[in-house]
């Protein structure tokens, strides 16, 4: 795998029109489809990378990140606001999990 490529193929105005259209969705149904607009975003970027050679996919969805989203939720409610410090991690985790080689 030597010499192959690692590469982004993504446009700003494609990532501008994303993010816009998630902040819309979100804000029009108070933020229950937050993970919705998350994925749809993930999805984008993952599906515009190559590394080494070989195209990205993203196999995560919604409903999925619901789960743990309400999870998520629940534990810094619970532990008074310091799980909060974790959930960056834990959503990169996620993300990780359900990125992988596009066939």
């Amino acid at each position: 795998m030597d010499g192959e490529e690692s590469y982004f193929d993504g446009g700003l105005l494609q990532l501008i029109g994303w993010r816009i259209l998630g902040a819309l969705i979100t804000t029009l149904t108070l933020g229950i489809c937050f993970p919705w607009a998350c994925c749809m975003i993930y999805n984008w970027e993952v599906k515009h990378t190559v590394i080494n050679g070989r195209r990205l996919m993203f196999t995560g969805t919604a409903m999925q990140l619901f789960g743990s989203w309400i999870k998520w939720l629940l534990l810094t409610i619970i532990t008074l606001g310091i799980y909060s410090f974790w959930l960056n991690i834990a959503l990169i985790k996620w993300k990780t999990k359900h990125i992988t080689y596009a066939e």
